[in-house]
């Protein structure tokens, strides 16, 4: 018997003892100690079922708070945690200029990506004079430089951060290096990505 099968072996004889106890400090009838002592053993299977499925039910939680939060990641101290979605990227809830988006972040991008619809959504100043041509996962793409006035993902807040912006992105916000490389720290460990700025 290892410590967890001796601690359980205790814990529920001392539970039994108190149920038992307490059904024969009532003095009630056959019938009454019968369904009570059902119903204590229904909460009890309940609460064991609830022991043997908590890691399960703690990643069950964690991805339904991810999405009601929208991926807002968890702050703790001054550094943001971010856990990975089941599509096995990182996404973070943040805001443009005041205006909520979620982004993709992308160590492999080198700036931060805006898709147009977007950008012109959140004000962001656009310089349409000079585009240029950007290689991306899925070829070369022309995009214009352009300069976002506050972007805060979590506790982080930039001020006017560089990044790119093209249609040719669609709807996908991308939190590249340049993003990454101001930051103090930041490294993945398991499936949290830590953000510290």
């Amino acid at each position: 018997m290892n410590g967890d099968t001796v601690t359980g072996v205790v814990a529920s004889v001392m539970m039994l003892m108190l149920v038992g106890s307490s059904l024969a400090a009532r003095r009630l009838n056959f019938g009454q100690t019968l369904r009570m002592a059902l119903a204590w053993l229904a909460i009890f299977s309940v609460v064991f079922v609830l022991f043997l499925f908590r890691d399960e039910g703690k990643a069950i939680w964690n991805r339904a708070t991810a999405d009601i939060a929208g991926s807002r990641g968890t702050v703790s101290g001054t550094t943001l945690r971010v856990p990975m979605r089941e599509d096995g990227h990182f996404w973070v809830r943040s805001k443009v200029n005041g205006r909520e988006t979620d982004f993709l972040v992308d160590s492999g991008a080198t700036t931060t990506a805006l898709s147009l619809e977007f950008a012109q959504a959140a004000g962001v100043e656009i310089d349409t004079m000079f585009p240029m041509t950007i290689n991306t996962a899925n070829g070369q793409v022309q995009a214009q430089t352009a300069r976002i006035a506050s972007l805060n993902v979590g506790p982080i807040t930039q001020s006017d951060a560089r990044a790119v912006v093209s249609a040719s992105f669609g709807d996908t916000n991308v939190l590249g290096m340049s993003f990454l490389s101001s930051l103090k720290s930041w490294k993945v460990e398991g499936r949290t990505l830590l953000l510290e700025p």
